[in-house]
Order: structure tokens, then sequence, then C-alpha cells
């Protein structure tokens, strides 16, 4: 039940819209009678763990920067010049290890950035060992993502986590409305125009901005249209949403695919695509780098 239609209902009841258990079960009731295209509830599934295991590996991406970032800071104050700006555990161990402190301040920040690069270290196993995790998980669900161009483990368990069922889209375009790349329609009078949307799941948009921020970048049908968007006089931030939008439309055929190799009903997960909805003119391509 979303919780802005319950919300609607508590509004246009007596009462002022204040919650209490009691309201919140009639609104809840009233929406379900009314609206009988909800989505029944259905048992967690693969998707989920493929989520919890991304949101994971946000956390240790989150923390091993807020880790380098403090490193960083100590390892300026005690390196001459200062230290890289593409600092690693590695890199941070050799410059440890030819410092020798004149001072009771400078051993305690050698101290300190010793400690971090522990710390360190061991955010780079978990995330290791979190990308393992992720591979068998996907593998798990037979599903042929990954073979889009600019798509790897990571990014395919982050849209498949939280896309999970494919069938609650109707279309393509409701996909596109729920990433946040299908625009919003502002027009007034005469004037026609369209305005970036903002809302939808931010998770998924940033996966798709990475696809296509690796489209754009490298040779294939990607970079043809993100050059043709270009030669229409797109701006290149127009463009990027443009090939946004294109790729929401292929990820939702791809899903959809796999699910119907499988031949599993809605709520499935899919696996290989057979029919050849997303093809070379659909923006994909086997080869190339992936993230």
């Amino acid at each position: 039940m979303p919780a802005t239609l319950a919300a609607r209902a508590r509004l246009l009841n007596t009462g002022g819209g204040h919650r209490t258990d009691a309201a919140d079960a009639a609104s809840v009731a009233r929406v379900a009678l009314h609206c009988p295209a909800l989505r029944v509830v259905a048992a967690e599934d693969q998707t989920t763990i493929l989520r919890l295991l991304a949101e994971r590996r946000g956390d240790l991406g989150g923390e091993r920067t807020r880790i380098l970032n403090r490193l960083h800071g100590l390892l300026r104050d005690l390196v001459p010049g200062g230290a890289p700006t593409d600092l690693t555990a590695a890199m941070a161990a050799v410059l440890l290890r030819r410092l020798r402190p004149a001072t009771a301040t400078g051993a305690c920040r050698r101290q300190l950035a010793r400690d971090l690069l522990g710390d360190l270290r061991r955010v780079d196993t978990r995330l290791a060992d979190n990308k393992v995790q992720l591979q068998d998980a996907l593998a798990a669900t037979g599903s042929t993502l990954t073979q889009i161009h600019g798509l790897g483990v990571v990014v395919a368990a982050k849209l498949l986590g939280h896309v999970g069922d494919i069938g609650r889209f109707p279309s393509q375009d409701h996909f596109a409305s729920y990433t946040a790349t299908a625009p919003l329609e502002a027009s007034s009078g005469q004037v026609v125009r369209h305005r970036l949307n903002t809302g939808g799941n931010r998770q998924l948009n940033a996966a798709l901005h990475t696809i296509a921020v690796c489209q754009a970048r490298d040779s294939g049908p990607g970079r043809r249209y993100y050059l043709r968007k270009l030669s229409e006089g797109k701006t290149p931030a127009e463009a990027r949403r443009a090939l946004k939008r294109r790729l929401a439309n292929v990820i939702y055929r791809r899903i959809l695919a796999d699910q119907r190799r499988r031949g599993v009903g809605q709520g499935g997960l899919g696996g290989s695509s057979s029919d050849q909805l997303c093809n070379a003119n659909s923006l994909e391509r086997p080869q190339g780098p992936r993230r």
C-alpha cells in the first residue's frame, strides 16, 4: 500500500487527517477497495538478497572513502609535498615505512595513520568478499544484464535488487518514470516544455547514469546515439539524459525477456534473452569494459 494513497484517503475523511491506528486501518481499507490493481504482497526472493548485498557494498564504499580522506589528511602533514590523490593501501604503506618523525606530534600522526591503514585494508577485504557474494547471487538469477555494454556485476545487482518484480511495471514507460529517466511535462498554454525528474528511485537513476557514461564514452551504438543528440543541438547533459531514457527501455525489455525465457509468471526472476528484444540497435554490445 503506497503511503501517499493512504494519506490522501485520510485527508478525505473526517478528523482532519490525524493519524491513529484505527484511522490508518480505515484509510488502507478504503484504498484497497477502490484500487484493485495494487500489487499483492509476495515473499522475499533472490532480488532481496541482491539489494541487501548492493546496499552493503554502498556502505563499505562510503566507509572506504572516509578512511582514505582521513589517511590522506594525516599523510599530507607527514610527507613533504603531501600524498598522491589516488592513494591506495599499498601506496600508504610505502610512505609510512619511510617516515621518521622528529617530534611527538609527528609520531602520533604516524600511529593514527597506521591505524587507518589497517582499517582501509579490512574494508578492501570486505569489498572483495562482497563482490564474490554479488557474483554468486547474480549467477543464481540467470540474468543476462551483464551482456549490456557498461553494465557489470555490481550495477546489475543493484538494478535487479531495486527493480524486484518487473511485472509490477505495466510498460517500459512506467519503468522509466520509476527510474526518473522520463522527463516531466511542464507545458503551459502554447509553450511545450519538459523538466528534469528529480523523483523516482535515485539508486536506479544512478545506476543508469553509470551505464550511460560508459556507453557515451566508448564506441558503439550508445555513443552514436549520444553524438546524434549532440548534433541536434542538445547539451552533453541533455544528451546523456536522452541516452539514459533509451537505456531504461533496453533494461526493462531485457529483464522481461529473461523472465519469459525462464518460463515464469509475474513476480519471477529472469535469465537470458532469446527473443532478441534488446539487440545492437537497442544500445547493447556484449564486449567492452564494464562497471
